[in-house]
């Protein structure tokens, strides 16, 4: 999933001509920037080749757009983020070392098919949706990745990973593109107009529901509900998966509780907020109940059921509770269901007609 809405300047990756059925769907603009890499990686060369380092190639580093972005970005967060302390950290023995494997990883990624990564994610999106975003890949200090200036001129940072394949690349980008896609679409104005209007606790089960969106966008990079959401992954993390996801039912019941705790008030807004991290973690409950709530909906009632039901958040936990219901009639390994309390407190009635 590179570049989309391709421009012919340097740092960006340009995908090649593709035949009329692959190609860029109308409502996908996406681009791929590595001008901060590949400025990085000139430094890193030259750093490792004991050549000396210009002015000019630091001031290519620190005006490339994914450094200025980056910066941007670091700098809301509070956090520190000075010109000086970069040059320490790209100079350093630790970077010198890792330049080889940086370079052989950018242009592994660099061949990914942005194409396909967009479709799948559109895949799972309602109709009108779109997907506008710039994709940076970033030589930097912390190892995480992230999204950022959604409202604008939504962008996404990758950490440039040596251990991350193409192929795990271009999951990951689905799996991001579906967030942005999803954001321009649900939930629809009516409904969240309608749910700004809640009591505040049930606001706040209603908000954190939508986390379980990690899940839905788990399915939607894997391709669909038969094709397990990490079979480009290594062994570890495909294990490590199928070891949560055993954990279903108890983790279902554990978010269970966490929601019916925010609805009492049994929790200040800290706990809230550390509760509901909990739940991320590697890839935590999030995903793995989200990811299997979306798999039975759509085995049940079809892909438009389960994305109406992401998109109106308030009518998962009701589909699900009838999906496994019945898978429950028919199964020895029967799945956990949300209380009635919980999905009466949360559900929105029925329209009428």
């Amino acid at each position: 999933m590179l570049a989309l809405s391709c421009v012919l300047a340097a740092g960006y990756v340009f995908a090649p001509a593709v035949p009329a059925q692959s190609r860029v769907p109308p409502a996908v603009d996406v681009k791929v920037v590595t001008d901060e890499a590949d400025a990085a990686l000139a430094i890193l060369a030259k750093s490792a080749g004991r050549q000396a380092v210009t002015e000019e190639d630091w001031r290519r580093l620190f005006e490339s757009e994914g450094y200025v972005r980056l910066k941007r970005r670091e700098t809301s967060m509070r956090r520190s983020f000075e010109d000086a302390d970069f040059k320490t950290f790209l100079l350093s023995d630790t970077q010198r070392a890792r330049a080889t494997a940086l370079a052989e990883t950018l242009a592994r990624w660099k061949d990914a098919d942005v194409t396909r990564a967009a479709r799948l994610a559109l895949a799972y999106l309602p109709k009108g949706a779109y997907i506008r975003a710039k994709i940076y890949p970033v030589i930097k200090p912390r190892e995480n990745s992230f999204v950022f200036d959604l409202d604008t001129d939504p962008a996404i940072f990758l950490y440039l990973d040596p251990g991350v394949s193409r192929e795990e690349f271009e999951n990951t980008l689905a799996h991001e593109l579906h967030h942005i896609g999803f954001g321009t679409m649900c939930p629809r104005k009516g409904v969240a107009d309608e749910n700004a209007q809640l009591p505040q606790n049930l606001r706040t089960v209603v908000r954190y529901l939508g986390a379980f969106g990690e899940g839905f966008a788990m399915l939607a990079a894997a391709g669909g509900p038969n094709v397990h959401p990490h079979a480009a992954s290594i062994a570890g993390v495909r294990a490590r998966w199928d070891r949560d996801v055993a954990n279903f039912n108890s983790d279902l019941k554990r978010v269970e509780q966490f929601f019916l705790d925010v609805l009492a008030g049994r929790l200040n807004e800290a706990e809230v907020g550390e509760a509901a991290a909990s739940f991320y973690g590697e890839q935590g409950p999030w995903y793995t109940v989200g990811w299997k709530m979306c798999v039975l909906i759509e085995k049940t009632y079809g892909r438009r059921a389960l994305i109406e039901a992401m998109c109106d958040g308030r009518r998962l936990l009701e589909t699900y509770n009838r999906a496994a219901a019945r898978h429950n009639r028919k199964s020895r390994a029967p799945l956990a269901l949300w209380s009635p309390s919980l999905v009466a407190a949360v559900t929105r009635p029925a329209p009428t007609r």
